[in-house]
């Protein structure tokens, strides 16, 4: 269990988006307009060898041309590039990355490739397969959500992108603001017990929401959220009671949901 270079997720100076594009509709364009729109204080640096300037921000062709080490890259590229852009953005001494891209799987190797450049350096990877990261407070929306979410003191981490999403749009009509939002994917790293143990001790944050489709790591969990829980409110939402919803689950995450009663205990438990 580590919450060791997380902090470079939630509380960065800089932000790079490899892949970030002026195409309309692309995943690259969503995460950059909204990166810039939402006011980040910070450092912003699109990259892509196509453009020379990307939403009036001058726009790199590789990684060595930065200007800066990012303390958060944002990755929105084909699937099998992902793992070499890891690797150089390791070398280069990013810490922590949100792959936004899907399709990093156990099957293709890709997933292991890309876990396997982020390890020498413990940069930490959030994702693949996730509509991305918000942390309000610092005006940072580095996500393909399609509006921000006002700033506030609870956060969420959900398994489910479109579940986070329409909380974003209930929240906004409710006056609801949130100190982080971390849509997870595909959990390769960074898994909900980790985000746990890092939001237990973020002053930004009086209390925290997970919407949980699987628990990949139980111990690691358990600890996590007894911890997290003797320090604040946490609330777990976890689909699957039925089979309709466990089928559900399963379809959207690719994992097996797990016995609800066992997660009842579990959850009792901490």
């Amino acid at each position: 269990m580590t919450i060791r270079n997380l902090e470079y997720a939630v509380s960065p100076r800089s932000v790079a988006v490899i892949g970030a594009s002026t195409r309309v509709g692309s995943v690259g364009r969503v995460v950059f307009d909204n990166i810039v729109s939402d006011g980040f204080e910070g450092e912003t640096w699109p990259v892509n060898p196509k453009y020379s300037e990307v939403a009036g921000h001058r726009c790199y062709a590789t990684l060595a041309d930065l200007p800066g080490i990012p303390d958060l890259a944002v990755i929105v590229t084909p699937p099998d590039t992902v793992p070499g852009i890891v690797r150089d953005l390791a070398e280069k001494g990013t810490r922590a990355a949100v792959v936004i891209t899907a399709g990093l799987t156990r099957d293709n190797g890709l997933r292991q490739a890309m876990l396997d450049a982020a390890k020498p350096s413990l940069m930490r990877i959030i994702g693949p397969n996730t509509v991305g990261l918000m942390v309000p407070p610092a005006k940072l929306n580095a996500s393909f959500a399609h509006m921000p979410a006002r700033p506030g003191n609870i956060a969420l981490v959900s398994q489910s992108g479109a579940i986070a999403t329409s909380l974003i749009d209930w929240a906004a009509e409710n006056d609801v603001g949130f100190s982080r939002i971390i849509s997870l994917g595909d959990m390769a790293d960074v898994d909900v017990g980790d985000c746990l143990d890092m939001l237990a001790g973020d002053f930004h944050t009086r209390a925290i929401v997970m919407y949980l489709e699987t628990i990949p790591n139980p111990r690691k969990f358990m600890s996590a959220a007894r911890a997290a829980a003797r320090l604040k409110p946490v609330i777990a939402i976890k689909p699957g009671r039925h089979e309709q919803a466990a089928k559900a689950a399963a379809t959207h995450t690719g994992a097996l949901s797990g016995a609800d009663r066992v997660v009842e205990a579990a959850l009792r438990r901490a």
